[in-house]
């Protein structure tokens, strides 16, 4: 396992981190008290690998909070059981404010809500604090300096280690940034975006400012497979018993039928040839490992819920470390879709470097 450093956190992460999103207290098997067990035998394979990150919210399964409440239940069982792997002081815990339940106040970034949404997490996850928490989106509704303000309360009361936000643009996150360091509060140090082979235009061109000083923003991205998409198995159709046939992710066989009328099902093919043919890898480790190679991805987030799955996950590490400027000018080549930092209002994309 490789660690990287979590923006300006002082926190080392793992390249590969493990989240409960679209999985536990959603479907049967993960539920209840086989969703504790399975919690725990897939807690443990990533713990031997060297995970040291787990990721949550509060709006993590039905009803919501419920994966948080069987991952905390895991964890108490796991520590029981060998305390000395599952030290606190090793480990990186994550949670995520917005969607706390369906009443008015029970959703947003007032400070009400982050305030007793924070408490009911910690609650169910059985801790005194994590170690980072997110604005989960940004809130309309509530002014970026109310936001800053009950975070800074969040992170010095010890609630919480540091804070970040998730799916935020440049422009909101440089806001929250300078409100916080002209008025003496805590700045937002990571952002937990969508980043994939499909998905870069964000990552790559609107926050490529960010992974600078003074901002240095850490990162933990999340579908990295796409909801499926990058591992190939819906390139022939929907497979039974995938993710595309729960009812609450059929918005995932309308995105199959456009990707398949923009012709990408076929980019898809030729990467899944590159993955077998040249790499002898999966098409999920060579999306994991094509992820892990952007530097400015601090820890990637994995979701699978059976232990091959993730086994393969986790052996992506050494795809990445085959993975050579070629094999990344190839899968550029094939995608078709690498931003242009250079272009924009204004900007032809044509600047030369040399002559600044």
């Amino acid at each position: 396992m490789y660690y990287r450093m979590m923006g300006t956190t002082g926190l080392q992460v793992s390249v590969l981190s493990y989240g409960f999103w679209a999985t536990y207290g959603v479907k049967q098997d993960l539920s209840g008290k086989a969703g504790i067990e399975k919690a725990k035998q897939l807690l443990k394979i990533a713990r031997e690998a060297g995970v040291n990150c787990f990721d949550h919210a509060e709006a993590y399964g039905t009803p919501p909070g419920e994966a948080e409440r069987i991952f905390g239940i895991a964890l108490s069982e796991l520590i029981e059981e060998d305390p000395e792997v599952w030290r606190r002081s090793d480990l990186v815990i994550t949670t995520k404010i917005f969607w706390g339940g369906s009443g008015v106040n029970e959703r947003g970034l007032s400070r009400k809500h982050i305030m007793e949404g924070i408490d009911s997490s910690l609650e169910r996850l059985g801790l005194d604090y994590v170690d980072m928490v997110f604005c989960h989106r940004p809130d309309p509704h509530t002014p970026t300096s109310t936001v800053v303000r009950a975070m800074t309360d969040i992170v010095r009361s010890g609630a919480s280690t540091s804070w970040g936000t998730s799916e935020w643009s440049a422009q909101q996150i440089t806001e929250a940034f300078w409100i916080a360091r002209t008025e003496g509060l805590e700045p937002p140090s990571f952002e937990q975006p969508q980043y994939n082979m499909l998905h870069r235009e964000r990552f790559e061109k609107e926050y490529f400012p960010l992974f600078n000083p003074p901002y240095s923003l850490g990162t933990t991205i999340w579908s990295p497979l796409r909801s499926g998409f990058l591992t190939g198995k819906y390139n022939e159709g929907i497979p039974e018993g995938s993710r595309a046939t729960v009812e609450i992710y059929s918005w995932l066989k309308d995105e199959l039928r456009e990707r398949e009328e923009r012709g990408e099902i076929e980019v898809l093919r030729k990467l899944a040839s590159l993955a077998e043919d040249e790499l002898n890898c999966s098409m999920a480790q060579l999306a994991l490992a094509w992820c892990m190679k952007n530097k400015n991805v601090s820890t990637i987030l994995l979701g699978a819920t059976n232990e091959d799955q993730l086994k393969e996950n986790l052996g992506c590490i050494d795809v990445a470390k085959r993975l050579t400027e070629e094999h990344m000018e190839t899968i550029d080549e094939i995608l078709g879709n690498k931003p242009d930092p250079w272009v924009g209002p204004g900007g032809d994309g044509n600047r030369d470097l040399k002559t600044i």
